[in-house]
């Protein structure tokens, strides 16, 4: 049985979802998202609380019934509470700035690179090495960061590049001299 699909999704107040065939919408506080979840799978909205069911028992019904569930939950935290992704910039002469809704990076090469920020992304700065990236959307929030870190992914000699601030970016020895 999938764990995950079965646990009951709680609305807080102010959040409603509503469905129309394979077509979720959520709406709270900081706004509204909406996707579409496989066609096998049927939700139920009951008091506050919303329920994902499977048709059967096959592999690719209790796979679908973990991953509704999961996009379901996220629009519901995005509405309410929002994602965010935090950024480091390490680098000698690495920095970045957003004016407006363009992301400028200074990261070693010969020319800026400018990247525009997506609808709905909001993008924030802080000391030039730190970003922000804060959203509703889960799978937007983490793509942009994606893209932002595979500018400049972090190298293992000098550990310089861009990365999340929780990563862990294993060094590496450099050669040995010849003797």
């Amino acid at each position: 049985m999938s764990r995950i699909g079965n646990a009951p999704i709680s609305l807080p107040d102010g959040v409603t979802v509503s469905a129309s065939g394979n077509d979720v919408q959520v709406k709270g506080p900081k706004g509204a998202l909406s996707a579409s979840i496989p066609s096998e799978i049927a939700l139920e909205v009951d008091s506050g609380v919303a329920k994902l069911k499977r048709p059967s028992d096959k592999k690719s019904h209790r796979a679908l019934h973990g991953l509704a569930r999961a996009l379901v939950n996220n629009m519901v935290v995005g509405v309410t509470q929002g994602f965010a992704k935090e950024l480091e910039i390490h680098g000698v002469g690495y920095r970045a700035d957003v004016k407006g809704k363009v992301l400028n990076l200074a990261l070693g090469f010969s020319h800026p690179v400018a990247m525009d920020v997506p609808e709905g992304l909001k993008v924030s700065v802080e000391a030039n090495t730190k970003l922000r990236i804060e959203g509703m959307d889960k799978a937007l929030v983490g793509q942009f960061a994606a893209d932002v870190r595979s500018l400049r992914p972090p190298e293992p000699y000098k550990g310089k590049g861009i990365r999340y601030s929780d990563e862990h970016v294993r060094r590496k020895v450099g050669k040995a001299g010849a003797s």
